[in-house]
């Protein structure tokens, strides 16, 4: 049998010369796909979270850096998961992130510490594939729709009950740290609760709120978007009040109003107001996002990568989010490897709208890794470099080892 060229029809290859001529390519497109996972390993750095870091080490030499958020249990149970990745390979991202749900499925894994451990694992092996492929990770999500992803940075002030004292910092980040985006927390005292358990907002606790939005978006004016942080705190209708108090003022979103746990409520206070509402960072997986997008309960979907999924979830649920026509903030609290994931998520998703930033006080953040000048002027340049495009700088991990914690044995 003969195949043409078709761009020179006179000409005629052979299926032995085509196999001639690839076969070098093919052998060694092989050899870099035959890879194994020879170990997983967890430690955890005492930041301004304790985070979570995580390396898969495979039999090929490249390691794969990852975070789950946060703390707590996460390293025992990503040891219970090592035994099932371990001689599993590490392109098979999809399947081994199933094959670790249905693994845990008797000990809850739709959704908690053990989904935010999965999803450190998750993140780990986008590095490593990108690394063992040539790739940066984004690649692996389908591609980039930008080069760099915004940042906004979760703001702080001594005194986070003083609408004045808001101000001032939104100010001095805009001016002196370059940021042209912002958030602040309104879940904050304001010396007129008289029992903060039952989540009811009294009309000078209101007020005070709105003092807060007013300022700092009246300081900042068009130079910055300014979100506002509430933490699940309040009642629904105190969240409504609220939603509909902050209407007259310039809110990019109010986050997080109601608990996260009933959506019918959600919803409700969402299409109650025109202050954009944001939520999503307790939501776990596609599944736990379903209904608040489709059944529009959220104007902003704002899920936290190393927690909820991971990296493919993430784009799962953007994608979802897409389909309504919502945008993606992604939450995060992470140290710069968890911050650079949820960028390569950022920069593969048309829907991106920031990515947060929560360590702007922590001097030493950007030590972590060897890498410079990860944030400049509030945006993150998404790297070309094989997988995340973060190096580790293992003495820095070691002095800021949470206590008790052991640097990763080389494996």
């Amino acid at each position: 049998m003969h195949y043409g060229n078709l761009r020179d029809p006179n000409a005629e290859y052979t299926m032995r010369d085509l196999s001639s001529e690839t076969m070098g390519l093919t052998a060694d497109r092989g050899e870099r796909r035959d890879v194994e996972i020879t170990d997983v390993q967890t430690v955890i750095v005492d930041g301004n979270y304790p985070w979570t870091l995580v390396r898969v080490y495979t039999d090929a030499g490249p390691v794969g850096n990852g975070e789950a958020y946060w703390g707590g249990a996460l390293p025992e149970i990503i040891e219970r998961l090592t035994p099932f990745v371990v001689g599993e390979n590490p392109l098979d991202i999809d399947r081994l992130y199933e094959h670790m749900v249905q693994k845990m499925s008797g000990e809850g894994s739709i959704a908690g510490k053990d989904i935010a451990a999965i999803s450190g694992i998750e993140l780990a092996l986008h590095d490593v594939a990108g690394k063992i492929l040539d790739v940066p990770a984004y690649q692996l999500l389908g591609g980039k729709y930008r080069d760099s992803v915004r940042t906004y940075c979760d703001c702080h002030t001594e005194d986070e009950a003083d609408p004045e004292a808001c101000a001032d910092e939104a100010e001095r980040v805009v001016e002196e740290l370059g940021y042209d985006a912002l958030k602040f927390d309104l879940d904050v005292p304001s010396g007129h609760e008289k029992d903060r358990a039952n989540r009811h907002l009294r009309r000078p606790e209101i007020e005070h709120k709105a003092e807060i939005v007013r300022q700092v978006t009246e300081r900042v004016g068009d130079r910055a978007d300014a979100a506002f942080d509430c933490h699940w705190a309040f009642a629904s209708g105190s969240a409504k009040r609220l939603a509909r108090e902050l209407e007259q003022y310039d809110v990019w979103w109010l986050e997080d109003p109601v608990p996260p746990e009933n959506h019918d409520v959600q919803r409700e206070v969402t299409q109650s107001t025109g202050t954009p509402i944001a939520a999503g960072e307790n939501v776990y997986r596609t599944h736990g996002q379903r209904r608040l997008i489709t059944e529009e309960g959220v104007d902003i979907v704002a899920p936290d990568c190393p927690k909820v999924g991971g990296m493919r979830e993430t784009a799962k649920i953007a994608t979802l989010a897409d389909m309504f026509y919502l945008p993606v903030a992604m939450h995060n609290v992470s140290s710069p490897i968890g911050t650079m994931a949820s960028a390569h998520v950022g920069a593969a998703i048309p829907n991106a709208l920031a990515v947060e930033y929560h360590s702007y006080e922590l001097g030493w953040w950007e030590d972590l890794v060897e890498e410079d000048d990860l944030i400049v002027d509030g945006y993150m340049d998404v790297p070309e470099e094989p997988g995340l495009g973060l190096t580790l700088d293992l003495d820095a991990v070691e002095a800021h080892l949470a206590e008790g914690q052991e640097l990763f044995d080389a494996a």
